[in-house]
């Protein structure tokens, strides 16, 4: 149940990827204004309310903050379908990011609840599957609906899915912690981040973790177009060719990170950090040839083995930043996890790729933004580095259980 309501969350936080071709032409937006629609304006609000709503969580009932959440942002996602403008888009997009605000973070936490450590990257890379299995869907979804009637009824249609399954969610899905006893032993967000300041590792791993997702997030909204505008095909095929690799390779990758870093952790805590620093070196090559190709069948097959290693990191680094905290303060410390990796990450991570081919424009033309997703290949980088860090000071850092 957690899974579909992830899938439905990224479905309604990546189909405006796929859409932004049709949204761009009719009305009349610029690369920089479609990026800061899908980054900013779902990032501010998402990262901003995640630490209170998280805080609830760590109190309350988490079925019940999941299934309240799943039903606003689906109700915004419908609203975006209505939109007229710029402005009107950007406040419909800040809606589902209210919306959405509360549906990973206590996720995290009920499952660390059901299942023991040496299990843990696993489960959450399971339940990670709702990245590429939502982002697949909204691209596909979206292409074929946009080329079909019109990308308005595309919105309309994920978000009425979602108003539909929210009460779903809540009947099957129970709190397995009792709400008197989570009462009694929370603690507040002063001591929740005095015992993260003590936690070099859980910084490292967010900064990190935000440094791969500034071009995890950006290639999610931007591949549809840069193969629409590069290679000339239709908003169908590229919605076809984009989510098949995603689809696949996400799916390979997440478990493949969630597999590793359990077995190696056995040995050392610092498996959760080097994996997907291991993971986010080899993607280099890749990404430089596949989308310096000028063949398209070249390019999604050089594309999908990155596409699988960009998202090793998902179990493993969830699972460290579960490991790091006490119960009492997990839905707390993942809310800040989620929020220095979601504000920089989509906050930052899809405008930049939108600003620089704005720049690249004038010398590049419609090759703009071949070169501004080559330039974002940097953040990978600086990704392991500090992933790197992260593995030096996990051991030392983690909380016994």
């Amino acid at each position: 149940m957690m899974l579909i309501a992830y899938t439905l969350n990224f479905i309604d936080r990546q189909i405006i990827g796929i859409l932004a071709v049709p949204i761009k032409t009719d009305l009349g937006l610029s690369d920089g204004q479609l990026g800061l629609m899908g980054g900013l304006a779902f990032a501010l609000f998402y990262t901003g309310l995640g630490i209170p709503i998280a805080m609830l969580a760590d109190r309350h009932d988490r079925s019940k903050i999941m299934a309240v959440s799943l039903f606003v942002w689906s109700l915004m996602t419908a609203v975006c379908g209505l939109a007229q403008n710029f402005w009107q888009l950007f406040a419909a997009r800040l809606g589902v990011g209210v919306g959405e605000a509360g549906g990973v973070a206590p996720a995290y936490t009920l499952i660390a609840d059901l299942f023991p450590p040496e299990h843990r990257a696993r489960a959450l890379a399971l339940y990670s599957f709702g990245i590429p299995i939502g982002s697949a869907c909204g691209i596909v979804f979206g292409g074929v609906i946009a080329t079909l009637i019109d990308w308005r009824y595309a919105f309309f249609i994920v978000g009425i899915a979602g108003i539909i399954f929210a009460p779903v969610f809540r009947r099957f899905v129970r709190d397995p912690r009792q709400t008197a006893t989570a009462r009694a032993g929370a603690v507040g967000l002063g001591a929740v981040l005095r015992t993260l300041f003590r936690k070099p590792a859980f910084w490292l791993l967010s900064v990190g973790a935000a440094c791969s997702s500034m071009m995890g997030y950006g290639l999610f909204f931007w591949l549809p177009s840069f193969f629409v505008r590069s290679f000339g095909i239709s908003l169908l095929d590229a919605s076809l060719g984009y989510g098949a690799i995603l689809l696949t390779g996400g799916l390979a990758g997440i478990w493949l990170g969630g597999q590793l870093s359990d077995r190696l952790a056995a040995r050392s805590k610092a498996a959760y950090a080097l994996v997907p620093a291991a993971a986010f070196v080899c993607t280099l090559p890749f990404y430089a040839f596949g989308i310096s190709a000028h063949t398209l069948w070249v390019a999604l097959a050089l594309l999908l083995v990155p596409t699988a290693l960009g998202l090793v990191w998902l179990g493993p680094v969830i699972a460290a930043v579960q490991g790091v905290v006490p119960p009492a303060m997990r839905s707390t410390a993942s809310a800040i996890f989620l929020f220095v990796n979601n504000l920089i990450g989509i906050g930052i991570g899809t405008p930049a790729i939108g600003w620089l081919s704005d720049h690249f424009t004038a010398s590049y033309g419609d090759e703009a933004l071949r070169y501004a997703i080559l330039s974002g290949t940097g953040f990978y980088v600086l990704a392991t580095v500090l992933l790197l860090l992260a593995a030096i000071w996990l051991p030392r850092n983690w909380h016994s259980e």
